[in-house]
């Protein structure tokens, strides 16, 4: 009697079979492993390529912002819009009116600009175009086109000429340096000083 198969040749062809299925399956895992590796860089390749936002999260109209301390009033922010920033800057691309305040009734100084921003990191507020800052208990006023207020160092200051009206005189300079309420300061290059007559006010 013949005998087709032994126990080792099954043995042998059955292990041949199993070797062949698990090649099979680990290249077919392998090629997709490469194409969903593939996949994965160009996704991150096109998320690297992309331009980061860096435009305003937050879009506000009609601003009416009061801040307070202990209770009191201190600053009241008016503005036709704000824009607010990830990291936590605000700009109010048409104007602002900032009124400060020493007493609840009356602010000590108002602060007008075309065009302002804060920058929250410096704690500083930038106006631009026409900037007016007036004091309300002398009616000192002061006009330029570019005007940095420190909360923090409690002062103004610019590089840019500036008209100051006090006490019936106009003075004339570039640059300036003042107090917070704008009842002391000082005219960094003066230029001049001009009397205004009284029928001219």
């Amino acid at each position: 009697m013949k005998v087709l198969y032994s126990k080792r040749d099954l043995k042998i062809r059955f292990h041949s079979r199993t070797s062949y299925k698990h090649f099979f399956t680990r290249f077919s895992v392998l090629i997709i492993l490469d194409i969903v590796g593939q996949t994965s860089c160009e996704s991150r390749k096109e998320l690297l390529n992309k331009e980061i936002y860096n435009g305003p999260i937050m879009e506000m109209a009609n601003i009416n912002t009061m801040m307070t301390d202990s209770g009191k009033l201190v600053l009241r922010l008016s503005a036709p819009d704000q824009l607010q920033f990830q990291n936590g800057n605000k700009s109010w691309p048409t104007g602002l009116v900032l009124e400060y305040y020493s007493a609840p009734e009356s602010p000590v100084f108002t602060f007008r600009s075309n065009l302002a921003d804060f920058n929250a990191k410096e704690n500083l507020y930038k106006g631009e175009g026409n900037v007016i800052v007036k004091n309300m208990e002398t009616g000192d006023e002061l006009n330029t086109e570019l005007l940095f207020w420190s909360p923090g160092e409690e002062k103004f200051y610019t590089d840019k000429f500036v008209t100051i009206i006090s006490e019936g005189e106009v003075h004339t300079g570039k640059g300036l340096s003042a107090n917070q309420d704008f009842s002391s300061y000082k005219i960094l290059e003066p230029a001049g000083t001009i009397k205004i007559e009284e029928d001219e006010i």
